[in-house]
């Protein structure tokens, strides 16, 4: 709880007001040093009583803010003085005539830019997050410092989140997760983004990221020394070489720790590579890459190399700067252990990314480097798609902030870079419009593949069309760039036009037929209800019979009235039929008066009845999150990816949820099985989960091949401890390698 203490506020603002001083002092002159001051006397006033949700006075954001550009960007007094002014205008009187008047044109453009949009609604997708952040992508083109003051505003609001209600905290980190933490990795600011993407899982998946914090400080004084006694012997020869250098051990961020034991099944104890030892050499920059080498010689030839995990980032460096060496040894303790060797310009540029540039005087501050100038023109031509929805941008937005990426050829031997996963066609679209638009196959290394097949490095590819072929809606599902994703939309978006008039004149014999006003509120009133992009999508799934005359009564049905927390049935009962459904509010009070329900949502929800949504399939006992869909509340794990995405665009569509106690329900959980087989293995697992834990099994299936097995079952279970501690007593049974929650 923050007590209010005015005069040590006092003193606080002071002493953060100075240390920026002191920072920036190293480069900034008097005429700098003195815009500064103005713009933290104009903050002062501007923001002058007001308080953050913590209860801290305001002025502690800005400040922190200015802290994070200058000290740990390294940004100039530009940079700083929009930091302090960030907000000013959004949130004051203070307007963006005043600030250019007050200081200059350079200063009001950077601020417009971290400007919100204000009064202006994007009501084609129902989506401000993704219109601001389009707004954002804009003036990055312009100067490159509003994105990066965006993300020093974003750090400091995720590290201030937890005064912050349950569902503002899963939109704004699902927002992070989805949009800020790609963007930061794409500008190479990696520091910045784990810090992002870890304060992003605390919110999303506090469980996990609970317990990863837990078991990373119960090992800690064990990793401490094992990084010891790596690093020991490798200081010794290094120095016997006469390198001048330093010698770190650093743990993996949580996100990476969780990503691993998710996606490859394992458990916290089998992560080889939890820590990284890190080389940093103090080098000229003209020999740095030969030295880089040289000391990977040194450590190769001291432990035994896994070869798979060589990653090669000085003669390619990643398209966001990133340059080093990487390669993973084999301890004398029997463990993996990931050795990263850079230079100590490489490691400022891996910290601070493009920020580090500008110290290097490689660019000057507010630009970009050639790389990025040409990621930055790729994002301009989404840009320059006007028929193009905010959401749809920022969809194809994600789709170029993909880092990892492959080298391709031409029948002629011209390079392409797409990003890992791109498929045939990709490549067609990438090379030209056409090519994509009539490609109904390819020649990839002199073999005929489908569109569909996922390209390798080094592929030659050669493109098969036809004219009978054009885009169709499924091509979008497996498209990999924003080129190819954006042509197939505006060939669809053009062609559906054609059906324009034939769906307006359709509509309006229904709304005749239905007694409904043709008029441009009721549209928009049925196109938001069927949840349609935009009035020629409606049109189109009119014109088809899609949306007939009983979606139209349920639109423009009187709502019934609820109560602010509602509670509704178990989703495993069974369904029924037509006739016998009730009203919501007959539903509820006959819920109320026979059994008290499992799960509560929160906030009036209309008269929507809910469903646990299928791709997650939460249980009692997981973080949950309710999601509004046209005709029902779809709840979510909080980390459902599906569910993420969503929050990130529509933070107006989350509801409050939480499972109700001391509910007597099962619900069905998946769980698979790997191992190694052995006579009567399923009877003991059978036995666990049938006699031990007297669960009724709703399916099993195992497959064996040369004595190793795997299998899933499907069990009908109380909550999701009872299934983690179901789990952890089928893991203890011999030959059993591995066992996860699917």
């Amino acid at each position: 709880m923050y007590v209010i203490d005015t005069q040590a506020e006092r003193k606080e603002i002071l002493r953060r007001y100075k240390h920026i001083i002191r920072v920036v002092s190293k480069h900034a002159s008097n005429v700098e040093k003195r815009q500064i001051r103005k713009a933290f006397t104009v903050a002062m006033n501007a923001h002058g009583g007001v308080r953050r949700k913590t209860g801290e006075p305001y002025i502690y954001h800005p400040l922190e803010v200015a802290r994070i550009a200058a000290e740990d960007l390294g940004l100039g007094a530009t940079a700083v003085v929009c930091a302090f002014l960030h907000d000013v205008v959004e949130d004051t009187e203070y307007t963006l005539e005043d600030i250019e008047h007050i200081f200059d044109a350079k200063v009001a453009q950077i601020i417009d830019g971290l400007t919100k949009i204000e009064g202006v609604f994007d009501y084609t997708t129902n989506s401000i997050q993704s219109e601001n952040f389009k707004k954002l992508l804009t003036a990055m083109g312009d100067d490159v410092r509003v994105i990066l003051l965006k993300l020093c505003d974003r750090l400091h609001n995720m590290r201030t989140l937890e005064s912050m209600p349950q569902h503002k905290q899963l939109k704004i980190a699902s927002e992070t997760q989805q949009l800020y933490v790609p963007l930061a990795h794409r500008l190479g600011l990696y520091k910045i983004k784990s810090e992002l993407e870890d304060l992003s899982t605390k919110y999303i998946n506090p469980k996990a990221y609970n317990d990863i914090v837990l078991r990373l400080q119960d090992t800690e004084a064990e990793r401490n020394k094992f990084i010891e006694d790596f690093i020991e012997p490798i200081k010794k020869r290094l120095e016997e070489r006469g390198f001048n250098f330093s010698v770190s051990g650093r743990v993996k961020s949580i996100t990476s720790i969780l990503g691993k034991i998710e996606n490859k099944g394992v458990s916290f104890e089998d992560i080889y590579d939890i820590f990284a030892i890190r080389i940093i050499l103090d080098v000229p920059q003209s020999v740095e890459k030969e030295a880089c080498f040289a000391i990977y010689s040194i450590i190769s030839s001291m432990y035994q190399q896994r070869l798979n995990r060589f990653r090669d980032w000085l003669t390619n460096p990643k398209s966001n700067g990133y340059e080093a060496l990487h390669c993973t040894v084999m301890s004398n303790q029997g463990k993996w252990v990931e050795v990263q060797i850079r230079s100590q310009r490489m490691d400022e540029v891996a910290e601070k990314g493009l920020a580090a540039h500008y110290k290097y005087k490689e660019v000057q501050e507010g630009e970009l480097d050639d790389k990025l100038d040409n990621w930055l023109s790729q994002i301009r031509e989404l840009l320059d798609n006007d028929s193009s929805t905010a959401v749809d941008f920022v969809n194809d937005f994600k789709l170029e902030v993909v880092t990892d990426r492959i080298i391709v050829f031409t029948p002629k031997g011209k390079t392409l870079s797409l990003p890992v996963g791109a498929t045939v066609l990709d490549f067609a679209y990438n090379v030209h419009t056409d090519l994509g638009n009539h490609c109904m196959g390819a020649k990839v290394n002199f073999r005929v593949v489908p569109i569909t097949h996922k390209l390798r490095p080094s592929d030659q590819v050669e493109i098969i069309t036809s004219k009978i072929v054009h885009p169709k809606q499924e091509w979008l599902d497996f498209v990999k760039t924003s080129k190819a994703s954006s042509e197939i939309k505006r060939y669809i978006r053009e062609f559906r036009n054609g059906y324009y008039e034939s769906g307006e004149e359709k509509l309006k014999t229904l709304y005749s037929s239905l007694e409904i006003e043709f008029n441009e509120g009721n549209i928009e009133k049925l196109r938001q209800y069927s949840r349609h992009a935009n009035l020629t999508d409606l049109y189109y799934y009119i014109h088809k019979g899609e949306i007939a005359e009983e979606e139209i009564r349920r639109c423009f049905s009187k709502p019934e009235k609820n109560s602010t927390w509602l509670l509704l049935r178990n989703p495993f009962t069974p369904k029924r039929k037509p006739k016998q459904v009730k009203s919501l509010k007959e539903e509820i009070s006959e819920q109320i008066h026979n059994n008290p329900e499992t799960l509560l949502i929160g906030k009036d929800a209309e008269k929507l009845p809910y469903k646990t949504a299928k791709c997650c399939n939460p249980l009692p006992g997981d973080d949950i999150v309710g999601l509004i869909r046209k005709d029902c509340i779809e709840v979510h794990r909080t980390n459902c990816m599906h569910a993420v995405d969503e929050m990130s665009k529509y933070g107006n569509h989350i509801i409050k949820a939480k499972w109700r106690e001391n509910e007597k329900i099962s619900f069905l959980a998946g769980i698979k099985i790997m191992g190694i087989d052995r006579k009567g293995l399923l009877q003991e697992i059978t036995k666990v989960i049938s006699e031990i834990w007297n669960i009724n099994i709703r399916g099993l299936v195992m497959e064996s091949s040369e004595g190793v097995f795997e299998g899933s079952l499907m069990v009908y279970i109380s909550d999701a401890g009872n299934l983690n501690r179901l789990i952890n007593n089928i893991k203890a049974i011999d030959g059993i390698e591995k066992v996860v929650r699917i």
